[in-house]
């Protein structure tokens, strides 16, 4: 397993989720709403809410952050599960 590729790959899956996921919120907040409540066994994310317009930063920061972690996480993953394979 190749840690660079891997790292990448868990990156780019998690940054398009989250856009979707940022789509999705924006286009219909009050269901999005209600499913991650539902997703979440009632835990109310509706109080996070500030009411404040949604910038363009609020949006790319996260997905930044997102990309770094995971791509350290996957480049991480496909290291220590090629150092611990006993099949080599």
């Amino acid at each position: 397993m190749n840690p660079f590729k891997t790292g990448v790959t868990l990156s780019a899956t998690v940054v398009l989720f989250y856009a979707l996921c940022t789509l999705v919120w924006m286009a219909a907040p009050e269901p999005f709403m209600n499913f991650m409540n539902a997703l979440f066994h009632g835990l109310d994310f509706r109080r996070l809410q500030t009411g404040e317009s949604v910038s363009w930063w609020s949006v790319i920061y996260p997905a930044i952050v997102f990309a770094v972690w995971f791509f350290a996480a996957g480049s991480f993953f496909a290291w220590l599960f090629n150092t611990l394979r006993s099949d080599r």
